[in-house]
């Protein structure tokens, strides 16, 4: 197990990048290290709102076993439906240290999780690479999953290269209207373009154990929005027409109108079922084969995982 002297934390060399934090578009160039926040207030300091295994992710990721998740508080996007207000915008959480988070990913494995699954990590990064260095060192050898919003710089992807097996992008928004009316996320959609393609590059084909479990590769997350049929069709061409059959598609209806969502009656509303069926008819028109879909039903609010602290 990993002791907690491994290393000297109180000047890592590892958070030199955080003096000047550009991890995502904004480049806030904060000193994160001299207690500076930038648009995500994030400080140097890792925090985390749940440890728990997962069973809602695609099934190649949960399976029977579950996911072993790590939601990271805090978000460099700041979505009016985010159904993880309570961790991405109020930052509730609990700070750990690198070793501990270490040995977070170690008890995961233990108790019989298939991957690990960072949840929104992009802000902690140099954080997270050296708590799986010490992690890897300690005997981790099930799969990293990054699980984010999309929005990063491709330096901060560039620099996981050997740290993570597979990617869960988002891609949200292709006009980038609605990408800064409901995210503040200017140059959405180019940024993520950029950002997605690396890491097609960095982790190749996709990959499955012979329990179907995936192993390697990249799933492109899309939650359709109401309203925004139109939109979710130009996201769907981009994706197939760059990548092909080279990365999976997720199409998500589990869109909640949740926290500040009432603000926009245009989205403040469930999705029209049968717009997401023409979404899925639109992918196979293009003939698409590796994608996702979701049943009826995953638009609730008891899908909303309870933060709680646990496993922490």
């Amino acid at each position: 197990m990993v002791t907690n002297d491994t290393f000297n934390l109180k000047n890592p060399c590892f958070l030199e990048s955080l003096k000047k934090c550009n991890l995502c578009p904004r480049k806030c160039s904060i000193n994160r290290l001299d207690g500076e926040l930038g648009f995500c207030n994030a400080s140097m300091d890792v925090k985390i709102a749940k440890v728990s295994l997962y069973y809602w992710e695609e099934p190649c990721i949960s399976g029977t076993s579950g996911s072993g998740s790590v939601f990271f508080s805090y978000c460099n996007l700041s979505c009016v439906f985010c159904q993880n207000y309570k961790i991405s915008h109020e930052g509730f959480g609990k700070i750990v240290s690198i070793n501990r988070l270490s040995e977070i990913f170690i008890e995961h494995q233990m108790r019989g999780a298939l991957n690990i699954n960072l949840v929104t990590p992009t802000h902690y990064v140099p954080q997270i690479i050296e708590a799986l260095r010490l992690a890897k060192h300690a005997g981790l050898n099930i799969p990293v999953l990054y699980n984010s919003n999309g929005y990063e710089s491709i330096d901060t992807i560039r620099s996981l290269r050997g740290f993570i097996d597979v990617y869960l992008p988002d891609l949200k928004y292709y006009n980038d209207k609605y990408a800064i009316k409901y995210s503040n996320a200017p140059n959405y959609f180019n940024n993520a373009c950029k950002v997605i393609t690396e890491m097609v590059l960095q982790v190749g084909e996709t990959k499955f154990d012979n329990d179907g479990i995936i192993q390697s590769g990249v799933i492109i997350r899309h939650l359709m929005l109401p309203g925004l049929l139109f939109d979710s069709k130009k996201v769907i061409d981009f994706i197939f027409t760059t990548f092909k059959d080279n990365v999976y598609i997720s199409l998500m209806n589990q869109y909640t109108p949740m926290n500040n969502s009432a603000t926009y009656p245009e989205i403040n509303k469930s999705l029209n079922p049968n717009h997401y069926n023409a979404l899925i008819n639109y992918c196979l028109n293009l003939g698409i084969t590796n994608c996702f879909i979701q049943e009826s039903g995953t638009s609730s609010k008891t899908f909303v995982p309870n933060f709680d602290l646990s496993g922490i």
